[in-house]
């Protein structure tokens, strides 16, 4: 039983008014205003008033609210963000803040529930100040359809980001992402865009060997190689920390997002990269992106904002290293560098001899392990697979 209908009952059952107050703990003068309410409304008396104010002057006319669903359904079915700060974006026209279309989302039941997440401001932040200060790249899968509806291939995705802009410098599709193919897809965007300041990508093999496993870690990759010629800095997150390479991934997310939403699912790997082009052309020119100033679009701000270049050299981060191999019977030992094998002639002679090559980035001397006599010396061809003896 509610307080109001305890009140009202003891007054007009012969309690005066102050003893009603001290007994419920409420002042004589709410008292005395519910009691002349009960003598003009009865039992309404018992429930509390509405809040609701008899006038919104500054509620939003019918077709700004049906614009507002519209915009909403709209986004949605083209598998773009579809929240209150894109809507916003796109209602211009009309001084709508995010905070009542969210309102108005909410009460139309379109907004979709989310479990309770990490708070943002748990997490440390960090952003380029400068377009082409550092690239971040990263591959996904998505999968093909056969024309008769049955699940296709598996195909993977490379992307290379802005991180200042967000802007997407090259998304490519194909079978499968090799060190090859991060190299040759950084060089063209690098003759596109300009050679970056640094890269920022996760530990995966066609990276970075570093963390390779036993007997693997040895020498650079292709794409490692190609960052020391140009004097670019590379930057790999720690592992099992993803959210150092969030940017990118986020961007994924949303590609794929737009991609499962398209009506007609790509059969080849030609069809899927006709999506993702016209997925890319609007992300970076005609969609708001909540991360930058103003919501301007990537593009925006990559096409007007001075560019960063490398500085500095790193001809001082030389790659040194020792290895432990025998000669084989065809008297070579193999060498990997920049990402293939080369095999170092020896001699016959020395077939079945235990050796060690000590290398310093292209110079490497193979020594006798058991002597320490000097068997050969030279600078390895990058463009040969063999070595031959001088």
């Amino acid at each position: 039983m509610s307080k109001r209908r305890l009140v009202i009952t003891a007054v007009l059952n012969g309690a005066t008014q102050s003893e009603t107050a001290r007994r419920y703990g409420v002042s004589q003068g709410w008292i005395s205003k519910l009691m002349a309410r009960y003598n003009l409304e009865g039992e309404a008396a018992f429930e509390p008033r509405s809040r609701r104010p008899n006038s919104s002057p500054n509620a939003l006319s019918r077709e700004v609210l049906d614009r507002i669903l519209r915009l909403r359904n709209e986004l949605a079915t083209a598998g773009l963000d579809a929240g209150p700060e894109t809507i916003a974006w796109h209602l211009t026209q009309h001084t709508v803040s995010r905070a009542t279309i969210s309102r108005h989302l909410a009460k139309a039941g379109l907004v979709t529930p989310e479990p309770k997440k990490r708070p943002k401001s748990s997490y440390t932040r960090f952003e380029a100040r400068m377009p082409n200060e550092t690239w971040q790249s990263d591959f996904t899968h998505y999968r093909l359809t056969h024309p008769d509806g049955r699940p296709g291939p598996d195909i993977e995705i490379i992307t290379w980001l802005d991180d200042c802009t967000r802007h997407a410098l090259h998304v490519t599709a194909h079978k499968r992402i090799t060190a090859t193919i991060v190299t040759t897809t950084f060089r063209h965007t690098a003759t596109q865009q300009g050679i970056p300041a640094s890269t920022l990508t996760d530990n995966g093999m066609v990276y970075t060997t570093r963390l390779a496993g036993l007997g693997r870690q040895g020498g650079r990759n292709s794409f490692e190689v190609q960052l020391r010629t140009w004097n670019v800095v590379q930057k790999n997150s720690r592992p099992s920390h993803p959210t150092t390479c969030g940017k990118v991934e986020r961007f994924q997310q949303t590609l794929k997002k737009w991609l499962r939403a398209q009506p007609t699912q790509p059969t080849t790997i030609a069809d899927l990269q006709t999506q993702i082009d016209l997925f890319v052309d609007e992300y970076n020119h005609r969609r708001p992106h909540r991360s930058l100033p103003h919501r301007a679009t990537p593009a925006a701000l990559y096409n007007t904002m001075p560019k960063a270049v490398p500085t500095g050299t790193r001809d001082p981060d030389t790659h040194d290293r020792v290895r432990h191999d025998i000669v084989n019977d065809n008297g070579s030992v193999t060498l990997r560098v920049a990402g293939n094998l080369r095999h170092i002639g020896i001699g016959r002679t020395h077939a079945r001899t235990h050796v060690i090559l000590l290398i310093h980035d292209l110079d490497v001397r193979v020594v006798n392990a058991i002597t320490g006599e000097l068997l050969r010396e030279l600078t390895i061809n990058p463009t040969k697979d063999y070595q031959p003896q001088k």
